[in-house]
């Protein structure tokens, strides 16, 4: 499963809610969120820390039941489904053969998970078409079944099961990571959506796939599978495993039958259904396919074009081969996460391929690390699972962690710790409220484990063990892991002896203080020179009370004659110092030089030091650091010079930190950094980066740039358009209104964002029609600022022309099924309830009804 909002969106907005609190009427939204499935592209910036309104976090153990893995009764050994669909009911019907055994003790009972069926039948198969009719009971949740006998281990048996699933009538679930959990989705069934093609598709993890069809739906369970699948002629299909066969029926309708001969856990089973263009590719053979709407196969390519380069450097790297009968990746529309990795048929939102050529340049990044993600799950998910949602990171770290290994060997090591500062900063952005073990058996409920934990800290950790174990064993290690549980459930325990079975050295202290406790350590690092050694003291400083003292393998680097000298020390105690030999007072003294640890660090520097390290650094991560250390110093000459030189970084995301770092410049220099930053956003080949030096160049308050920004609002890149926007949104011009009209029905997101903040700034009455009627087809993650924004546009308005707007904000804020959309629809209302308080007790009932508890405690902070 990718980027559930996972956790992150939730806390970002929480703590944007938090520190704007006390200045909510005059505060202005973020230009754009997180979102699950298009990420932010990663630009350099500085950690947030925590705001001062965050209520201070509880890190008392957790008092929610134990979760354990599922008890194996039976073990589901084949599923044969035979289904067909009813568009106008949103119904399957369907019939499912399964073959079961008992997995130790005998058995004369089968319990099933079947969520909101009507059960037609309940057969037991004898090989014969014609079975014999079984007992059974249902409640709607579980079919249990009433055996002719009691059947022992050694015996297989079939039952077939005729049944309609009945998705819309489930009560409603979901999560900040899978919105909703009702397992089979028809979109637009009706076709009286005309920009939305009509498609059915399926989400399984963790317990959706008993909505569509009878199963043991749990992590632990493995089966073979044949789906036939009954469709309109003039619609594709898409399921696990290869398609064996392809029938016309005589009602027009074809029968598809596609067989998975590989056991898979049943959680990752999947069809689709729909208009799709189907564009082909291969790797070593085997097809690789890649299915989206008809308008956007050109787009198909451009966006999962790497995957056949992806399948064989992760094959080479973990030396187990892609094992799978084919790879096929299908866009679908309302997904509700961000990708799936379904064995050999990963689901991603529609968004993932919705762009334009002029827009795939400012996206390819990001959409090859959710490609990889999910196509890295096909061995860490897939052919090894979890076997229970206690032990996701299993699943999820590794997946995580692929995305860095993909930079890495595509686009280099800058590339992969840029990877590294995004993914850290997440983790330690949601700890700001949360801490828990990664391998966590108490949680009050399984969708919980799916937060930045999961993904990101545990990314990091398998960092830190690549770091201390060696390349070499890191990867001998996993190749043993795979291939010892191979089609099989796993726990944490089988991780930890693959490593020391490779090692040769008992890393049980390493697992136990990443995986299974809270927390990460916090470091005070200071450095001194006495008599020819380098005095480095280390002090832990987090509440040790439920957190650990950490053991900790790091790196100091001390440079002299702009060489660096490598010292390995191991920090074990809260507060300890450490003495390194060195000839003379070094230039630098580097705390985790290779930028491994999980951690929040705290490290003295001096300005000579940092800039010493700016211009020596031979690593993102550590330029960015000394950029982010000399910001406050910007104004100091060398300080300038330095920045001004790092706008020449081979690296964008340096030049990116460069750029920030000369935001709102006082400086000696300050004709030199204008002219800088007026050629950066004029000739840089990359979109972010002139964006920034827009952005940058907006900071100076009754400063002329218009000829920039007329410029960029022509550049080809919409994250450079959406800049100039921003900028004219601060400083408008006379032109700046007709130029915005020439803007206003774009489709695409960083610029209809941008616009908004415009309007919001400096619309009237008759841009009011603008938002109601772009309210209506803007996507969800613009849906958040856009309708604070509208709110803003109100107050200068009558409020006799407000009702249809109030009534949007209210019909979103009660109804979207964004928790974050819903938020920016309460913030919009609120910011009309000093000119309207008849609005006060529609807020207040808003906030009783909500029932996400995160988005609760956002609303009590806007007051």
């Amino acid at each position: 499963m990718k980027y559930p909002v996972l956790g992150a969106l939730a806390l970002t907005l929480f703590c944007q809610v938090a520190a704007s609190a006390q200045a909510v009427k005059s505060s202005r939204p973020a230009s754009s969120v997180s979102h699950p499935a298009r990420k932010k592209t990663p630009v350099a910036e500085a950690p947030v820390s925590a705001p001062a309104a965050l209520p201070i976090p509880n890190w008392l153990p957790s008092t929610n039941p134990v979760q354990p893995a599922a008890t194996l009764l039976h073990d589901l050994m084949d599923t044969k489904l035979d289904v067909r669909f009813d568009w106008a009911k949103q119904w399957l019907l369907g019939t499912a053969s399964l073959t079961v055994r008992p997995h130790f003790y005998p058995q004369n009972q089968l319990v099933l998970d079947a969520k909101g069926f009507d059960i037609k039948g309940v057969e037991l198969l004898n090989g014969g078409k014609k079975g014999k009719d079984l007992k059974y009971s249902y409640d709607k949740k579980k079919l249990t079944i009433n055996l002719d006998r009691q059947y022992q281990r050694t015996e297989q048996y079939q039952v077939r099961i005729q049944y309609v699933a009945k998705p819309n009538e489930l009560p409603k679930g979901g999560s900040e990571a899978i919105t909703e959990d009702k397992g089979l989705y028809f979109i637009n069934p009706l076709g009286t959506e005309k920009d939305k093609p009509r498609q059915i598709w399926t989400q399984g993890e963790t317990e959706g796939s008993s909505c569509w069809f009878p199963t043991i739906d749990k992590p632990n369970q493995r089966m073979t599978q044949e789906i036939s699948l009954t469709v309109e002629s003039g619609f594709k299909t898409l399921s696990n495993g290869l398609l064996v066969s392809s029938r016309r029926n005589p009602d027009g309708t074809r029968t598809d039958v596609w067989k998975q001969s590989l056991p898979h856990a049943p959680y990752l089973a999947m069809l689709a259904v729909g208009d799709f263009a189907v564009v082909t590719d291969t790797w070593r053979g085997k097809p690789v396919e890649y299915y989206v709407d008809p308008p956007f196969q050109h787009t198909a390519k451009p966006v999962f074009g790497n995957t056949p380069e992806m399948l064989e450097f992760f094959s080479k790297k973990l030396g187990v081969d892609y094992p799978w009968e084919k790879y096929a990746q299908v866009a679908v529309h309302d997904f509700v996460s961000g990708a799936m990795e379904n064995t050999t048929a990963s689901t991603f939102q529609q968004q993932l391929v919705q762009f334009s050529s002029r827009e795939l340049p400012d996206v390819s990044y990001e959409s090859e690390s959710v490609i990889a993600h999910e196509l890295f799950h096909q061995w860490f998910g897939d052919y090894v699972t979890t076997e229970s949602w206690a032990n996701l990171p299993l699943n999820e770290s590794f997946a995580d962690y692929s995305e860095l290994l993909w930079a890495e060997h595509k686009y280099g090591p800058d590339a992969a710790a840029l990877v590294q500062q995004t993914k850290l900063r997440n983790y330690l952005e949601e700890a700001q409220t949360k801490r828990e073990p990664l391998i966590r058996y108490r949680y009050a409920d399984r969708e919980d484990m799916f937060d930045r934990h999961s993904y990101d800290k545990g990314g990091r950790v398998l960092h830190m063990l690549r770091s201390y174990v060696g390349d070499d064993a890191f990867f001998a290690a996993l190749n043993r892991y795979l291939n010892q549980n191979k089609f099989s459930a796993t726990e944490i325990a089988k991780l930890r002896l693959a490593f020391e079975e490779t090692t040769g050295e008992d890393l049980m202290w390493f697992f136990d203080q990443w995986f299974m406790q809270r927390g990460h350590p916090e470091l005070r690092v200071t450095h001194s020179y006495e008599s020819s050694q380098v005095v480095v003291r280390v002090q832990q400083v987090q509440d040790t009370l439920y957190q650990p003292v950490y053991r900790l393998p790091v790196v100091v680097a001390t440079w002299n004659n702009n060489q660096p000298t490598e010292h390995r020390i191991l920090v074990t105690k809260a507060d300890q110092t450490f003495r390194l030999p060195t000839s003379q007072r070094p230039s630098l003294v580097k705390f985790d030089h290779e930028g491994v640890l999980l951690a929040h660090i705290d490290e003295a520097q001096s300005q000579e030091e940092l800039l010493y390290q700016l211009s020596h650094a031979r690593g993102y991560q550590q330029k960015y650091d000394a950029i982010q250390g000399l910001r406050s110093k910007s104004a100091d000459l060398t300080v300038s010079s330095a920045f001004r030189n790092a706008l020449n970084d081979p690296f964008w995301a340096v030049r990116v930190a460069a750029l920030n770092g000369l935001r709102r410049y006082r400086g000696a220099e300050g004709n030199a950094v204008r002219k800088d930053l007026q050629r950066v956003a004029l000739t840089e080949k990359k979109g972010v980066v002139r964006a920034t030096a827009i952005s940058v160049l907006s900071s100076f308050p009754n400063e002329d740039f218009n000829d920039v920004y007329a410029t960029a609002l022509k550049d080809s890149s919409y994250l450079v358009v959406g800049a100039a926007v921003e900028a004219l949104s601060k400083a408008p011009t006379p032109t700046t209104r007709a130029q915005m009209a020439a803007l206003q029905e774009t489709k695409n997101s960083a610029l209809l964002t941008a616009l908004s903040n415009y309007y919001g700034l400096n619309g009237n009455l008759e841009d009011y029609q603008w938002f109601l009627r772009r309210s209506q087809d803007a996507p969800a993650e613009v849906l958040y600022v856009m309708l604070e924004n509208f709110g803003t546009l109100m107050q200068r308005i009558p409020p006799i022309e407000r009702e249809k707007g109030i009534q949007r904000l209210e019909f979103l804020a009660r109804n979207h099924s964004q928790m974050y959309v819903r938020l920016g629809a309460y913030k919009g209302l609120h910011q009309l309830v000093a000119s309207m308080p008849t609005l006060k007790p529609v807020l207040q009932d808003i906030r009783n009804k909500e029932k996400d508890t995160d988005l609760k405690s956002m609303y009590s902070l806007i007051q």
